[in-house]
């Protein structure tokens, strides 16, 4: 046998010493566990802190109240409300002069419990005003004056709230004259504190005789006290006082009381006194502004940057307003000072900036900063008035130094609420906002995911104004100057994407929704829309993934190629119909719903209403019964009699699912589903007086539908006849009349398909007239708003029947764009495209074939093909 180590005899040593050394140790953990025995409560504390059952909740609250403890105490005036509601007589009678006895030795807890509770009853309305008043009234006035000042808050508070409700002739006898002895020198701060608050409160409860008789002077009293925290609240209040004793008193009373305490000693008066005079710029007249407001603010800007930081965070808040009030009185001299010290406070605390560790920086100066920082966020807030005050001819010159340096704060709360603003300036500066096109950029790139997120709140109407450089009737693209603004959308989607505030994302990407409105169909296409598809196939966030499949459906509705058309819809029905997972094929029927809301009946049911249906035979029951929640959804995008031949195939699915489910949770949506199907009523071919505007509605989209097709058509003509490669100039005209309008004009006919055929002597003039059409209609002004895209323009035009079918796609051809804001297609990175002898599944009204049930679905898991054959439109 091999001897032990040392170390392995140490650790063996069972000697005497060891043990006593364990037994110490246990006496250590038993002294530990002391407190926690002696917390556990005695059979006696046990006895008695048990209540009988067999009480009343009325008995219960008294003998809680009587002979418990505090914590029962509480629990029942917490639920004081309930009582009265339940039982106000006895509440009142029994319960409520407990509390009262109660509440003069409370503590702290029980004391604020009280005050929300008296709070809630006037709420809740349990008693009539004077019930209420005779009760709980004096109670509440009793303790206004708690030694505890969190106490004492919030019984004022509940008193300010009272006061709102109760009659003249209370709120005198039980307030104002008790107050007169309140607010005299000879009681505690603390008391005249309060008084000023509740005199603040009775203006607005008499009238001005009675506050110019009894009120006015406690005020006047309180503005000279010796403290300067009774001035200060008693300064704050006048704001009040002045709207319930008019302008008249206000000149005369409450205004020379303000140019007083503006010039106290104690800082935080003069400043209650500044913030008073800007809220009260409104009632005076010009000549008490320039002749005695000016001066003063004057003054005090003057002496701010000597003062406390505070005061300076006080201004820069209140700067936006002040300017505004005296906007009209400043002298040239005036109005070019206000802003250099509006441009000096921007930028205050940058220049302090150095290369110190924030660690080595001592406190006072970091709590510095973070005033700066206030400062210059009150600065930003303020940047739209400041337009005003210059006039946005003027930015350029006065301004766009200092919102630049707005927009590149090195602080995120500065950032941030320049970004809220940003709409707000983008509105101002109408032609001229071209001028900040940059700055749009600058923040759309910004690290912070909360600048992006304040961004993307008015994004639409931003990226609207600058299309149309702020004017409504223009009929050019200014975003052509503007390169960088797809690389930054994109920029900001992927950044977006990959943090883990997938509701900043979802926001976005239903902000984007508005794309087509400003940049061209194949920029949205070969940058935005295979990215919808990737998101819709990868991102695990639901909210996130419905927001790409309705964004996806918009920018199909206004793609201007039909080849590219095609393609997405294909990629639709085999990646997400067809897909393997259970998930995608979740996905596509989402997308389905999307597609009934934004696009026509007849194109739904041209490309998605069989692929939909197919989905009956899933073999996962959560695509079934998502299904069928969406199936009246499907049957309303039928019209009889031309979509017979799809109204029996969507009958013999829900049959098959009523016969051969098993899943007990899907057979009873299923039944539920089909009593909706049955209550339905079908819309016809022809207008019906019940569906009138829901036909015309339909009628309108399938309308645009068909123009962008002979759009389309009649450019590929053009360019056919002039038989020369398109220039620079001209492609770029081309791309800027890619934008497809959501807005139709009400003129404009109805294109019947086949109509052209049936004339074929149409001589060149017709043709080149409906080019003009086209291009003039393209070049609307696209004002209608992305998310009401069911809203459309009512047309005075006869309707007309769909027709047309597509019978296959042709060979895709590749574009090469050799422009940096177009990105070329890459098989890697995006889904595969699809080959050219691959035909869409259609469906065209008036035909009668049906597909062969036996081939419709399969309940394997690899992906299954559509077998649903391709059909031709009767000539």
């Amino acid at each position: 046998m091999h001897p032990l180590s040392p170390a392995a005899a140490a650790a063996m040593d069972f000697s005497q010493n060891s043990l006593f050394g364990y037994m110490e140790d246990l006496q250590e953990l038993t002294i530990i566990e002391r407190p926690v025995r002696r917390s556990l409560k005695t059979p006696e504390e046990i006895e008695r802190l048990t209540v009988d059952e067999d009480l009343s909740d009325i008995e219960r609250a008294v003998y809680l109240l009587s002979a418990g403890q505090d914590i029962q105490g509480t629990s029942v005036i917490a639920n004081l409300p309930l009582l009265m509601r339940q039982n106000p007589a006895e509440t009142l009678r029994r319960v409520l002069p407990k509390v009262r006895d109660a509440l003069h030795v409370a503590g702290v807890e029980m004391q604020l419990t009280a005050a929300v509770s008296f709070l809630t009853i006037l709420q809740d309305e349990s008693v009539s005003v004077h019930t209420y008043a005779h009760s709980f009234l004096q109670v509440i006035l009793l303790h206004l004056e708690h030694r505890d000042a969190g106490v004492s808050n919030a019984w004022l508070e509940t008193l300010l709230s009272v006061i709102e409700v109760l009659p003249k002739d209370t709120l005198r006898h039980e307030i104002l004259n008790p107050l007169v002895s309140k607010a005299q020198l000879s009681q505690t701060v603390q008391s005249r504190l309060v008084s000023c608050k509740i005199l603040g409160k009775l203006t607005n409860k008499f009238d001005a005789l009675a506050i110019k008789r009894e009120i006015l002077p406690l005020v006047k009293s309180l503005c000279q006290d010796v403290e300067y925290e009774v001035r200060s609240c008693m300064c704050r209040q006048l704001e009040n006082i002045a709207q319930g004793i008019g302008t008249e008193l206000t000149k005369s009373v409450v205004l020379p009381e303000l140019i007083e305490l503006s010039r106290d000693e104690g800082s935080s008066v003069r400043l209650a006194a500044f913030e008073t005079l800007v809220n009260l710029l409104d009632i005076f007249d010009t000549d008490d502004r320039s002749q005695t407001i000016l001066p003063v603010v004057k003054s005090f800007c003057e002496k701010s940057f000597k003062a406390d930081e505070s005061i300076l965070i006080s201004l820069s808040f209140h700067l936006g307003k002040l300017c505004h009030g005296l906007y009209g009185i400043f002298t040239p001299d005036q109005h070019l000072r206000f802003l250099e010290f509006y441009k000096k406070l921007c930028t205050l605390g940058l220049q302090q900036e150095n290369g110190h560790n924030e660690n080595q920086i001592p406190p006072q100066i970091l709590e510095q900063e973070k005033k700066y920082i206030s400062v210059r966020k009150n600065c930003a807030y303020n940047f739209p008035a400041m337009i005003v005050f210059v006039d946005p001819k003027n930015f350029h010159m006065e301004l766009y130094s200092t919102f630049f340096c707005l927009c590149h704060d090195p602080e995120v709360p500065v950032r941030y609420t320049i970004a809220i603003c940003f709409y707000e300036v983008s509105k101002l500066l109408n032609s001229g906002v071209y001028l900040i096109h940059k700055e749009l950029i600058t923040l759309l790139q910004d690290e912070s995911l909360e600048v992006l997120d304040a961004l993307i709140d008015h994004l639409p109407e931003i990226l609207e104004l600058m299309s149309t450089g702020g004017e409504s009737s223009v009929q050019e693209n200014k975003l052509s100057s503007l390169p960088d603004l797809v690389p930054a959308l994109t920029a900001a989607e992927q950044r977006a994407a990959a943090s883990l505030k997938w509701r900043t994302h979802e926001k976005l990407l239903q902000k984007y929704a508005c794309l087509p409105q400003v940049i061209s169909s194949d920029q949205i296409y070969y940058r935005f829309l295979q990215r919808m598809f990737t998101i819709m196939m990868t991102n695990n966030v639901l909210p996130v993934q419905k927001a790409a499949s309705r964004t996806l459906c918009i920018f199909l509705r206004y793609n201007r190629k039909q080849e590219q058309r095609h393609e997405v819809i294909q990629k639709l029905i085999e990646q997400l119909g067809q897909g393997k997972s259970y998930w995608n094929r979740l996905r596509f029927l989402d997308t389905c719903e999307f597609i009934i809301e934004i696009f026509s009946k007849s194109f739904f049911c041209k490309y998605f209403f069989l692929p939909a249906i197919e989905l009956t035979h899933d073999p996962v029951a959560n695509v079934r019964m998502k299904l069928c929640y969406l199936l009246p959804k499907v049957k309303s995008t039928l019209k009889i009699p031309a979509d017979k031949h799809l109204l029996q195939q969507l009958e013999m699915c829900v049959r098959k699912l009523l016969c051969q489910e098993k899943d007990k949770d899907v057979l009873a949506i299923v039944k539920k589903t089909v009593l909706e199907l049955d209550r339905m009523e079908m819309s016809m071919d022809a207008f019906q007086k019940k569906f009138y505007e829901k036909d015309l509605l339909d009628q309108e989209k399938e309308r645009e539908e068909l123009l962008l097709l002979e759009m389309e058509q009649l450019e590929k003509e053009k360019q056919q006849n002039d038989g020369r490669p398109m220039s620079d100039k001209t492609f770029e005209k081309k791309r800027r009349d890619s934008k497809t309008p959501t807005s139709l004009p009400k003129s404009l006919p109805i294109p019947v398909p086949g109509s052209s055929s049936a004339t074929p002597s149409t001589s060149k003039e017709i043709k080149k007239s409906k080019l003009i059409r086209s291009q003039s209609f393209n070049n609307q002004a696209f004002h209608a708003k992305y998310g009401n895209l069911d809203k459309c323009t009512t047309s005075k035009s006869s309707t007309a029947a769909y027709t047309s079918s597509v019978s296959g796609l042709s060979k895709t051809s590749m574009i090469s764009l050799t422009d940096d804001s177009f990105r070329t297609r890459n098989t890697n990175s995006a889904p595969s495209s699809f080959s050219s002898n691959t035909s869409l599944p259609s469906t065209s009204r008036g035909t009668g074939n049906s597909v062969d049930p036996k081939s419709s679905g399969s309940k394997d898991t690899q992906p299954r093909k559509a077998t649903l054959k391709s059909r031709k439109s009767n000539p």
